[in-house]
This record gives structure tokens, C-alpha cells and sequence, in this order.
């Protein structure tokens, strides 16, 4: 008998004990040596708190408002594609569970689900996008995206060509059959099944299909042509931060991808408080990238964030148990979150903006908290 999930880390390892080594390689793994991806971590864990006591407080309220949109945590689901290779529900179990727990959910354009069927689920939708070579599938997403009531489009822009994974590579990686892109017309799909020695049939498919020269006139296209709120995903630089809302963005998400780009690039939390600066709340911003439980979460408040997207673990939670699998991990999430509120004396979200610790923000890692390879982020 399995062991009951105690804390939203628990999911991890319930899932490697279902999945076959190559999907857990792929959902696990990042570029290259995985310097970011273990930077993740160690940057997150290098932001130290500072309670405040005698608040008198009796009750913690978790609730934000994310993109315009009421969540019941500051968390939303953070775009993952071909969720159906962990689990049969694939993102229709993982829209169950963000609709129960009344978070919003990014839906991949590489989702292994129709967006109108994740759209039936109801629930808070936002979707996001890739930059294909056919630009008349970007246009047709977009339309499909607010005729299916789309809360937001979430355009990602740190993938002009998939990074070197080489975890994917060793394993010769390919999708299961039956697992496709299922938003996409799309002359190439085979080959996301092809196994090959040395290479990732998913990395041949994105860079066949991608257009690397995605600009800032392309977002501004964008901008001018959906009534959504626009969101960019992957912004590092307080420059690119600063572009981004002359570009009329409503939100921006620093993010690294998971470690699963560039490697070797910032990490999310490190980069989290000059990008807040750069924008001095013209916009949102969110944090992605290593986010592992409540605490994690509270401490990108204190550094500036009004929220979070949360990746792997929610895909872990699919893998061990479908909906409710995944249900189990925001459970435990907001109850991480709010007894970290308590202790942290924090009655709202509000107020855990200042709570890092002087000399604590993650800009500059100490030589005892530098990442060490081999550990896990995203």
C-alpha cells in the first residue's frame, strides 16, 4: 500500500514509482547539466523570511486576484504540454482539479486535450501560446481561445528552438501513441513518436514546427489583435520587463522554463526583484520555475510577486492519481500556504510583501548556497 501524500514534495516520488523511466526523465529533466534547473531550487531556498508576531490573527485568507481573474490561492496551473503520456485524463483531469480548487489553468497549445474539451470542464481558462511558422494556427488559436471564453492568452517567449535536453536525448525519447498535439493541423505529428538514438522525437517536432524569429513586433501584433489580456511568459530582464508593458502585456512571468532552456541562464527568484522594480506595478508579475510547496510560494510574495505557476508538482499529481491525484496536491499546497501565513503572521497575500529577510533576496548566491548538479527544480 502507498504511502499517503503528506506534503506536496511527497508527489514526486508516487509518481516515479508509476512512470516508465523516459516520461519521468522528460517531466523531471532540464538542459544540458542542469545548472538552472537545480538553481531553481537553491535560489528559493536562499529567501529567508521574517515572521511578524502578536498580529492577533485567527484566520489566514490565500485568496488573490490573478490576470484579473479570482483565484482561491495566489497559484495557477502553469502551461504543460502532452499531459495525457502521465495519465488517460491528461488535462481534462487536470482542469477537474484546478476547477475544485478554484485556481486558474494555463492549457498548453501542445495540450494532448482539444481546448474546447478543457473548456467544458469550466472553471478559470487561460491559454497559452507557442509561435508557430504557420501563422494562420497562431490566428486560429486565438480565435478558438475567446470563443471558448478564455480568460487570458499566455504567450510564451523563452522557446525560439527547444533547449538541449539531454536526458531526453540519452533515452531517444518519443511520445506514447496516441499522444499528440491535439490543437494543431499538423502535416509533421509523427514525429513526436519517432525514437531515435541521440535525439528527442519532441525536440524535432517543436523546432520543425516553431518560428525562431519571434519579436516584439509579433507581440505587438499580438496586442492588436485579441481583446484578452496578454501575458508573457518568460521574461528575465528588467529591459525585456520594462518592453513588455510598453507592449501593453497585463502580466509577465518570470521564468526560466524550469531549468529546461538555457542553461546556465538566472535563476526565477534571483531574477524575481529587479524585474519588479523595473515595472513599479504597471503590471503583474509571477513567478515560475522551482515552486515545491507553500512556503515557496509565500516567499515569492515577500520578493514582489503577486502569484505563481505551479509545473511539475501538479503534473505529478496527475501521474499518481488523475484528478484527484492532482486535487491531493493543491490541497496540500493550500494548506502549506496558509500555515506558513499563520507562522509568518500574514492575514492576507497582501501582506507578506517585505517579509524576506534584509540581505536575503536571492541576487547573489553565497558559496554555501550555490547549486550543486544533480539537484531537482521546476
Amino acid at each position: 500500500m502507498a504511502e499517503p501524500l503528506l506534503c506536496v514534495r511527497d508527489a514526486e516520488e508516487a509518481a516515479a514509482r508509476i512512470l516508465p523511466a523516459g516520461i519521468r526523465d522528460f517531466v523531471a529533466g532540464g538542459s544540458e547539466a542542469e545548472v538552472t534547473l537545480a538553481a531553481n531550487r537553491a535560489a528559493l531556498d536562499a529567501v529567508f523570511l521574517t515572521p511578524r508576531v502578536l498580529g492577533g490573527i485567527t484566520a489566514c485568507d490565500p485568496a488573490a486576484m490573478l490576470v484579473g481573474c479570482q483565484s482561491a490561492l495566489p497559484v495557477a496551473i502553469a502551461p504543460m504540454s502532452y499531459q495525457r503520456m502521465v495519465h488517460p485524463e491528461g488535462e481534462l483531469g487536470m482542469a477537474r482539479a484546478a476547477r475544485e480548487a478554484g485556481i486558474p489553468l494555463t492549457l498548453s497549445m501542445m495540450s494532448s486535450s482539444p481546448l474546447e474539451e478543457a473548456a467544458a470542464v469550466g472553471g478559470t481558462l487561460w491559454q497559452q501560446l507557442y509561435w508557430l511558422r504557420d501563422r494562420g494556427q497562431v490566428t486560429g488559436m486565438i480565435q478558438r481561445a475567446e470563443a471558448a471564453g478564455c480568460r487570458a492568452l499566455v504567450l510564451t517567449v523563452d522557446v525560439p528552438r527547444l533547449g538541449r535536453r539531454l536526458r531526453d536525448m540519452r533515452n531517444g525519447f518519443a511520445l506514447p501513441p496516441g499522444v499528440t498535439a491535439a490543437n494543431l493541423r499538423d502535416e509533421a505529428a509523427d514525429l513526436v513518436h519517432r525514437p531515435a538514438v541521440g535525439a528527442s522525437g519532441v525536440a524535432v517536432h517543436t523546432n520543425y514546427v516553431f518560428d525562431p524569429s519571434l519579436s516584439w513586433d509579433d507581440v505587438a501584433w499580438l496586442r492588436e489583435t485579441t481583446r484578452l489580456p496578454l501575458v508573457l511568459k518568460g521574461i528575465l530582464h528588467p529591459d525585456d520587463a520594462r518592453r513588455a508593458v510598453e507592449h501593453g502585456a497585463t502580466a509577465i512571468v518570470v521564468s526560466n522554463h524550469g531549468g529546461r532552456q538555457l542553461d546556465g541562464a538566472v535563476a526565477s527568484a534571483a531574477a524575481l526583484p529587479g524585474v519588479c522594480e523595473a515595472v513599479q506595478g504597471r503590471c503583474e508579475v509571477l513567478l515560475d520555475s522551482g515552486i515545491r510547496g507553500g512556503t515557496d510560494v509565500l516567499r515569492a510574495l515577500s520578493l514582489g510577486a503577486s502569484g505563481v505557476l505551479l509545473g511539475r508538482p501538479a503534473l505529478w499529481g496527475l501521474a499518481s492519481g488523475g484528478a484527484p491525484g492532482v486535487a491531493r496536491v493543491l490541497s496540500l499546497l493550500a494548506e502549506e500556504l496558509t500555515e506558513a501565513m499563520h507562522l509568518a503572521g500574514c492575514p492576507d497575500v497582501a501582506s507578506a510583501r517585505g517579509l524576506c529577510a534584509a540581505g536575503a533576496a536571492p541576487g547573489f548566491l553565497s558559496r554555501e548556497t550555490r547549486p550543486q548538479t544533480g539537484q531537482t527544480g521546476r
